[in-house]
């Protein structure tokens, strides 16, 4: 597995500090982000995880704790729209360059709208995925909403 991936170097780019953790990635997990909490030995809060939208029409992203759901109607509010929706995975992997399990916030194809969840701040660090099944960047999550340009706000069920 390599370390280097369009996250990573995006992250670089952009002088941000974080570190790079692989783990045992299951492709059978019912839910991927709490496989990947509990294979990094992580409260699930603090492992996040990255889902791909479609409001407004658009592409967004939106990013919360892997045990938490997110609820729509607050993430179309957050981003400023009348609806939103779950990407399907096909157009989520056409749109970010990245496979589904492997989707990060950081180097898609092209800049979307990002929403973070608002308890995700209260962490000093927080995993989001390396762009990779199996990687994830320990960084904060303060620098990630900065570096994303993300809306902070609450977007979970």
């Amino acid at each position: 597995m390599s370390m280097a991936t369009r996250a990573t170097r995006f992250l670089e780019q952009a002088k941000i500090a974080f570190t790079v953790h692989a783990y045992a990635y299951d492709p059978d997990a019912e839910r991927i982000g709490m496989q990947a909490a509990e294979a990094l030995g992580e409260a699930p809060a603090r492992v996040l995880k990255t889902l791909m939208t479609v409001a407004g029409g658009k592409p967004a992203c939106v990013i919360v704790p892997s045990d938490r759901e997110v609820s729509m109607k607050k993430l179309a509010a957050a981003l400023g729209v009348k609806s939103a929706e779950m990407m399907k995975p096909a157009d989520a992997e056409r749109v970010t360059g990245y496979k589904v399990g492997g989707i990060s916030p950081f180097g898609q194809m092209r800049r979307v709208p990002v929403a973070i969840e608002a308890e995700a701040i209260a962490h000093a660090l927080v995993y989001i995925n390396g762009g990779q099944r199996g990687l994830q960047l320990r960084l904060s999550p303060r620098d990630a909403a900065e570096v994303l340009g993300a809306v902070v706000a609450g977007v979970v069920a």
